[in-house]
């Protein structure tokens, strides 16, 4: 009972590509917010659909600009 049946689909090409961004800048805080969810955490591969390395050089700059303080820290919502 094997799935015989696959769909081949073209990848949506992800939010660096559709941009042109070659190199992901810590200091462009429009772009890295972007990759922030409304709590202020960082979005998985599944989502925004980076590579390893993009994620990757992506995680490294949001984590710049927070200790810049150009970006919040996710925040739990309780108080």
């Amino acid at each position: 009972m094997a799935n015989t049946d696959r769909r081949s689909y073209r990848r949506k090409p992800n939010l660096l590509q559709r941009e042109g961004v070659v190199e992901v800048d810590w200091k462009d805080t429009a772009l890295l917010r972007k990759f922030l969810s409304d709590r202020g955490k960082i979005r998985s591969r599944r989502v925004t659909g980076l590579t390893t390395q993009e994620q990757r050089e992506v995680a490294k700059a949001i984590k710049n600009a927070r200790e810049m303080a150009l970006l919040p820290y996710p925040c739990n919502g309780r108080k």
